[in-house]
């Protein structure tokens, strides 16, 4: 399993030679201006929230590569809609695709479209896929319902927000951690912009004094497990 992060909450999982790429916003993050979302392999699309700097490529990338888009019941509805082929999920479901298995799970957060109207309720995914298993949070805050997770999952790799101020960030972060019993984490949904700004070694620094290992990964840059 390879994960790319393209910025922001963007990420691409490459299981394989089957890529999932997860809330697109590459074309609108000046940070991601060398990342080509023309050229960029898509078989799947995942969305945990409507927010548009989650979703503002979705429908150029679906467009181009006929990928499949999944997320909760309203947003996929909202795509099948406008003609894209969609997969809905809602809390606690799951379902096995090609790459894997992927449960939506609960996120707190909010979720709506650019144009205000209704997002259904946000998540995040839980993936099994080619004997490794990640958690990626989404937008949430601390939620005990985190601590479900590794009662049915044993995670290789949990992606958690960090930035603060619109979702959790590096010491709730850690606590996230210990709840889904993951001491490997990617950070992400930091440094975009003024209100999510963090620290980096300051933040690398909390985790590694907890015994845990946090990524924070350059913009293109890739990880294997």
């Amino acid at each position: 399993m390879k994960i790319t992060f393209y910025g922001h909450a963007s990420l691409s999982i490459e299981v394989n030679d089957i890529h999932v790429l997860v809330d697109p916003f590459i074309s609108g993050n000046p940070k991601a201006s060398h990342i080509n979302i023309e050229t960029l392999p898509v078989d799947y699309i995942l969305l945990t929230h409507a927010h548009q700097d989650h979703i503002l490529d979705v429908e150029t990338i679906a467009k181009r590569t006929n990928a499949v888009i999944i997320s909760n019941f309203e947003i996929a509805t909202h795509y099948d809609k406008l003609g894209f082929e969609s997969h809905p999920l809602n809390h606690g479901g799951h379902w096995e695709f090609e790459f894997g298995t992927v449960k939506y799970v609960n996120a707190i957060h909010t979720s709506s479209f650019p144009d205000g109207s209704y997002g259904g309720q946000p998540g995040g995914f839980v993936i099994e896929g080619e004997h490794k298993n990640i958690y990626i949070a989404g937008d949430t805050a601390l939620t005990l319902d985190m601590k479900l997770i590794p009662m049915r999952t044993k995670l290789d790799l949990a992606i958690l927000p960090i930035g603060d101020n619109f979702t959790m960030g590096i010491d709730d972060a850690i606590l996230a951690s210990d709840f889904v019993d993951c001491d490997k984490v990617l950070g992400y949904h930091f440094d975009t912009f003024g209100y999510i700004e963090i620290d980096h070694e300051k933040a690398k620094r909390k985790f590694f004094d907890k015994n845990k290992d946090l990524m924070l990964l350059e913009i293109g840059e890739s990880l294997e497990l």
